[in-house]
């Protein structure tokens, strides 16, 4: 059996992994753009800030790492063609295209492409000093550049933007963040809890302008500042920091059914041409909550979708299911973190909500250390919990986790409110800062209940 793996990132590389893991014979090939494969494109601001020392330790394996599981990599390579029919593709390596063009066969096909760095048609984005950030070249370009720098721009207030502004500050920078919407952080987190990410950014000494868009980017050769609102700016580097739009060209030549924003496939991540599979940011999967589709571009993501494909073209049955886009950040010592759906969300898809919130501590309020914890948490009007917002300087993660579990099991907010957690003066607070939030939800949907009843009654 001939696999090709189009795409060295986590799902491309998870697929090929496991693949070997349950067929030893396999004739498994991977194809890739980029230079340095196995690495978190999500490590490269920590690197940039110094808490990494050096773009190597987040490399984590290489093409002759896996030549021992007997699966060819091959780096700096450019995939021209996709024929379903022929069942073949044709590339050409990057630093030899007069040459002409490789061929290779398949039984099965799996697009890993990923995403592409969205920059947006800004007069001056072809300057020198203007940056995208999606691989280690590109991070390597910033830091490199960075270091003959004194201020930088950063457009976009996303997790990427904010964690490669605070790298850009930990370098020395004067740095200015720009987000077109009035918040940061806008998919994952709610105005209300967003304002305390961005009241921890700006203390820290970012510069962050919420709802304008930059006009255009100034300079003769390169780079010497932005114009907002008639207003200059100053700049040596501007890093784009505005989204990813998944990567679909190939998956369409192969005649691949493409959905509202990228590749449509099945629990199976089968596509619509029987033995292509897709993985990882080029691909649509569906909301666990609305049912509707829309995009996962996480590692983790990536990731389990890799390992069920990686089943089925084994042979063995597996379904991917849908998601709720669990996430967490660290700028500083501030982290934050999501899973569900936000209350804005919620609206938009017709579903009524109720909130419930707390703000307590992370350690008994006598012990040393105890941290200050702000948790939102989101309830249809059943009182089935939809979604969490929490925010903290320690032990987000976990809360966040133990969330994604409690919504996906389809728990109410009086369920969690009862439920048993443990408690260390260390570690916790005798009754946990989710279970205040819960119960906070239950007093409101009592409120809301009683209410209803009272008008009934009049």
């Amino acid at each position: 059996m001939k696999i090709v793996i189009i795409g060295g990132g986590a799902g491309g590389l998870t697929t090929a992994s496991n693949i070997r893991k349950y067929d030893e014979n396999a004739e498994i090939t991977v194809i890739t753009r980029d230079e340095h494969i196995a690495y978190s494109p999500c490590a490269i601001p920590y690197v940039l800030c110094g808490e990494v020392d050096c773009f190597e330790d987040i490399i984590m394996h290489k093409p002759e790492d896996y030549l021992e599981k007997d699966i060819k990599v091959i780096t700096r390579a450019e995939v021209l063609e996709v024929s379903s029919i022929a069942n073949k593709i044709k590339y050409s390596l990057i630093d030899k295209k007069d040459e002409p063009a490789e061929e290779l066969s398949y039984d099965f096909l799996v697009i890993a492409t990923g995403g592409t760095p969205f920059i947006p048609p800004v007069e001056g984005s072809e300057l020198e000093g203007v940056f995208k950030i999606r691989t280690i070249k590109d991070g390597l370009k910033i830091r490199e550049y960075a270091e003959k720098s004194s201020k930088a721009v950063v457009v976009g207030a996303g997790l990427i933007g904010l964690e490669i502004a605070y790298g850009l500050l930990n370098m020395g920078l004067d740095v200015t963040i720009i987000e077109m919407i009035p918040q940061v952080v806008p998919r994952s987190l709610d105005p209300d809890m967003a304002s305390l990410v961005q009241k921890y950014v700006s203390k820290k000494g970012i510069n962050v302008i919420l709802g304008k868009s930059m006009d255009k980017i100034v300079g003769e050769n390169h780079v010497k500042g932005i114009v907002l609102e008639d207003k200059i700016i100053e700049a040596d580097m501007v890093i784009m920091a505005t989204g990813v739009r998944p990567e679909t060209k190939l998956a369409k030549m192969a005649g691949c059914n493409i959905g509202r924003w990228a590749i449509q496939v099945n629990e199976e991540m089968q596509t619509s041409i029987p033995n292509i599979y897709a993985v990882g940011d080029c691909v649509e999967v569906y909301d666990a909550i609305t049912g509707h589709n829309t995009q996962s571009p996480l590692g983790t993501t990536a990731v389990r979708q890799g390992k069920i494909a990686a089943k089925n073209i084994a042979g063995i049955k597996a379904e991917f299911k849908p998601v709720l886009n669990s996430m967490v950040s660290k700028i500083g010592d501030l982290e934050f973190g999501a899973v569900g759906l936000t209350n804005a969300v919620a609206l938009n898809n017709g579903i009524d909500v109720i909130t419930g919130k707390s703000r307590a501590l992370t350690k008994a309020r006598y012990y040393p250390g105890a941290k200050r914890i702000d948790v939102k948490m989101i309830c249809n009007l059943k009182g089935v919990i939809i979604g969490c917002q929490i925010i903290a300087e320690e032990r987000v993660a976990e809360r966040i986790d133990t969330m994604s579990l409690v919504i996906a099991k389809g728990m109410t907010c009086s369920e969690l409110a009862n439920m048993e957690f443990s408690y260390a003066p260390p570690v916790s607070m005798v009754i946990d800062p989710i279970i205040l939030a819960a119960e906070d939800a239950c007093d409101k949907l009592s409120n809301l209940n009683k209410n209803k009843e009272d008008k009934i009654s009049f």
